[in-house]
């Protein structure tokens, strides 16, 4: 049977204007990001992790010894602390941890690598602050899905120890928009398409090689890193990125648990106070947090 709530949120979706000036989209992100607000019990407590400003998010009974480190979507280009506190803060909840999301530098005004190199900052405070690494999870959504792993890479080459686990939602690893499903799918997509992609790929890499292993993490060797999982919806332009990401990380002996979930789009996690499936997944993405958190 179909899902009501996502038939009705993508005819939402695709009814709202998108700018084409990328400020613009800056301002709306966060405005609907905003607009669901967050629960009574969280409290938000701005801090800054290596000089990348960020903030925590708690609810009561979360592990202080545990952190999710959350990195945003919005291609490198667009979203913020506000667009997602809301699943920042669901998220943790439902992983039993603090979440600490970050602001991490956007493209132009800071091309790649500058979000990789924030990242990498804001794991080795949680570290500095005598956080655990197998206490720590890397989640984040859409770029932010691939900035976790590129992360990952970055963190095995500095010689630093592997998180507990990294949590990919709709990642976004292919900067070239090759995938199939860019074309076959774009119908399905309200939010996601190739010219769209390909013009936010022009800002981050600001001349860079679209197939850099930390830009594009599909052409990154990934031996050595934690266990991912990666979560994507049928219906999203982005399903061959996070197959080939799945299949990337099999090849270099990762495990990588694939979640494709039915009639979903792009991040429908962000969605969860109107979407029971964005509840559903994040519930399911939280669970592989703990399990891998667990002992450490």
């Amino acid at each position: 049977m179909a899902d009501a709530e996502i038939i009705a949120l993508r005819a939402k979706l695709a009814s709202q204007p998108r700018s084409p000036d990328y400020r613009q989209r800056r301002r709306d992100i966060d405005a609907r990001g905003l607009a669901y607000g967050l629960p009574a019990d969280v409290k938000v407590e701005p801090v800054t992790a290596n000089g990348v400003r960020a903030e925590w998010t708690v609810v009561p009974r979360s592990a202080p010894d545990a952190a999710l480190l959350y990195l945003h979507g919005g291609g490198y280009v667009i979203g913020s602390l506000d667009s997602h506190r809301h699943l920042v803060a669901e998220a943790g909840r439902a992983a039993g941890c603090w979440a600490l999301a970050l602001d991490y530098r956007l493209a132009p005004e800071h091309p790649f690598p500058a979000p990789v190199e924030d990242a990498v900052a804001g794991y080795r405070w949680l570290l500095d602050r005598g956080m655990k690494p197998g206490r720590i999870a890397l989640a984040g959504d859409s770029a932010g899905g691939g900035l976790v792993v590129a992360a990952m890479v970055a963190i095995r080459d500095a010689g630093l120890p592997q998180p507990g686990c990294g949590w990919c939602i709709s990642p976004w690893v292919d900067m070239e928009a090759k995938g199939e499903t860019m074309t076959s799918r774009a119908a399905a997509d309200p939010t996601v398409q190739r010219e769209g992609i390909l013009d936010m790929a022009r800002l981050y890499l600001g001349g860079a090689d679209p197939r850099s292993p930390l830009a594009a993490p599909i052409y990154a060797d990934l031996k050595g890193l934690a266990p991912l999982l990666i979560q994507v919806g049928a219906c999203e332009t982005l399903l061959d990125d996070a197959l080939a990401l799945a299949k990337v990380a099999g090849a270099a002996d990762v495990r990588a648990d694939l979640q494709i979930w039915p009639e979903m789009i792009h991040v429908w996690h962000l969605f969860h106070p109107e979407l029971d499936a964005g509840r559903r997944a994040t519930r399911e993405g939280a669970a592989f947090v703990r399990a891998h958190m667990e002992g450490a």
